[in-house]
């Protein structure tokens, strides 16, 4: 939990936002959230993995697109937030501000999820016709930009086309976040199968900074994206998953979807946060050590 002293200008699911001036301090919170709702539970060491995983994807593709990271050394943040070190370290990150561009830019590689029920009903991923025979975790025969809203906290993402995206923030930048997000799947999964890891989806955020397109927020964590192993890998079922498809599953068959989620059971909060430390070890290649 945050020291009650520690008051952000803004709150979203899962990450604290603090104001510098000409900067921003995110902090990653425990919180975790499935179907629009902040759960009532937090999993211990999620904030940190997050984070720790999007600096380890921010300095991988640094030169493939530019990122907000500044430093996620305490020492750098400005003086009135160093006082706070045993919290922040480790999951907090100080960033440059950017222009916000109010897009969710999803990139499936592999059918499953929402993607999978549409496609059921009418052979068509967020309108994109696919071919026909295509199965639970089949992999699509090339990766698909499939942009949504970025709803306000407790409102819900809304799936739009190419077209509608267009319509929505230009031509132009539609394409550069398409182009962009494309780019960074591709080489991520590259990366990641060599690690074992299939990277079913993702999500990415862009803002603008000096007329230059950067990425932000965060970045392939199992909280924007489905982690599967490779090891076992098999078209036709449901894959074992890094991610909180874990909770998700869980929430599916325990609650019908109607008032307040329930709360997790312990073994279901241990578990997912196993699974948040080991998708930390087999991305990273280092074993999760907290670092507060």
């Amino acid at each position: 939990m945050a020291s009650p002293d520690l008051r952000p200008d803004s709150r979203g699911k899962v990450r604290d936002i603090y104001d510098c001036g000409d900067s921003l301090l995110m902090v990653a919170s425990d919180r975790i959230s499935a179907f629009d709702f902040v759960l009532p539970d937090e999993i211990s060491h999620k904030g940190e993995i997050l984070t720790r995983i999007s600096a380890f994807w921010f300095d991988r593709f640094a030169d493939l697109v530019p990122n907000h990271m500044i430093s996620m050394d305490v020492g750098d943040y400005p003086e009135g937030y160093r006082a706070y070190a045993d919290y922040l370290t480790g999951r907090s990150m100080l960033v440059r501000k950017a222009q916000t561009i109010p897009i969710e830019c999803i990139v499936r590689g592999y059918l499953t999820g929402s993607g999978k029920r549409t496609y059921d009903d009418d052979g068509t991923v967020c309108g994109i016709r696919l071919p026909s025979g295509l199965v639970e975790a089949s992999r699509l025969p090339e990766a698909l930009f499939t942009p949504s809203t970025k709803a306000e906290l407790g409102d819900h993402d809304e799936n739009i086309s190419f077209e509608r995206c267009a319509s929505m923030v230009g031509l132009e930048m539609a394409e550069r976040l398409r182009d962009a997000s494309l780019a960074l799947y591709a080489a991520a999964a590259d990366y990641a199968a060599t690690r074992g890891i299939i990277i079913a989806d993702t999500k990415f955020e862009f803002g603008i900074v000096d007329d230059q397109l950067i990425l932000i927020d965060e970045c392939l964590t199992p909280d924007s994206s489905r982690f599967w192993p490779r090891e076992g890998y098999e078209e036709g079922k449901v894959q074992p998953s890094y991610d909180k498809q874990y909770v998700r599953d869980w929430l599916e068959a325990n609650w019908d979807m109607t008032g307040e989620p329930p709360r997790l059971p312990p073994a279901v909060i241990e578990g997912t946060s196993a699974r948040y430390q080991e998708a930390f070890q087999i991305i990273t290649g280092s074993e999760f050590k907290a670092m507060r």
